[in-house]
């Protein structure tokens, strides 16, 4: 498979992972496996928008690998690029872009990955909700910061993806999904390929309008003001488990943290 290398544009490095002078409502994620059309949510989130519109104009989400893969959970990119050979290059990031936790993290919402204990630390890395994941993620370190919607059947794809099987590539990679690749393959030392990663071969804006799709209505994110364990340093707890009433998702938020 010939793979879009976008070297000139990554060449010019952070300085282009300034903030973009353009407004996107509506971006294509194109896979592999098909295409996914998400919608920006530019007024609720625009710092969040604006940091992913920089990476989109970039070229930093060209070839880029879907590198995570939680079953019922999420799936997660952004970090990664495949340029021919494993393991993975990391996507050179700008300043870290500040929290803005006003949506849910419901199934077909995308979110900001971000580090541990730092709800001003997202980049590059964003993640799709599987399901809906508002208990969790709506108050883990500060609440993840969701800045758009899955369109149509673009979740078809996204579920394809996350039924794939998982395999560690190392590092940050340690559960990614892979195409026509088995046990048996890995016990035989098949070399992992373009033809086995979920690659994404770019991002691209496909309507800049700076409002389509004005028949969404994104829940909002009102558990944040609710819990007081969701902000400041706290970056595994999943809100307070009288609040929860299951002890049960106090562990599943300690295993789902989204982590970059």
């Amino acid at each position: 498979m010939m793979l879009k290398l976008k070297h000139t544009a990554l060449a010019i490095g952070l300085s282009c992972l300034t903030m973009s002078a353009s407004h996107a409502t509506e971006v294509q994620i194109r896979t592999v496996l098909g295409d996914v059309n998400i919608n920006l949510f530019d007024n609720t989130t625009p710092q969040t928008v604006e940091n992913f519109l920089s990476y989109v104009n970039s070229g930093a989400y060209a070839n880029n690998v879907v590198h995570r893969s939680e079953p019922g959970f999420v799936i997660q990119a952004g970090g990664f690029q495949y340029n021919a050979a494993l393991p993975l290059d990391s996507v050179p990031t700008g300043s870290a872009v500040e929290n803005e936790p006003e949506l849910s993290n419901r199934r077909g919402t995308i979110a900001m990955a971000k580090l541990s204990g730092n709800p001003d630390s997202a980049t590059s890395q964003w993640f799709i909700n599987l399901s809906d994941n508002s208990a969790n993620l709506d108050v883990q370190n500060g609440g993840f910061t969701v800045f758009g919607q899955v369109l149509g059947d673009g979740m078809d794809i996204i579920d394809e993806i996350a039924a794939l099987s998982r395999f560690d590539l190392g590092g940050a990679a340690n559960a990614a999904p892979l195409r026509n690749y088995s046990q048996a393959d890995l016990a035989a030392g098949v070399d992992i390929t373009d033809e086995h990663l979920v690659i994404i071969t770019d991002v691209v804006v496909t309507d800049s309008a700076t409002v389509t799709h004005s028949e969404l209505n994104p829940p909002a994110n009102t558990l944040i003001n609710q819990d007081n364990s969701g902000g400041g340093s706290s970056g595994s707890s999943g809100g307070s488990i009288g609040y929860l009433g299951l002890l049960g998702l106090a562990l599943l938020a300690f295993k789902r943290k989204i982590m970059k």
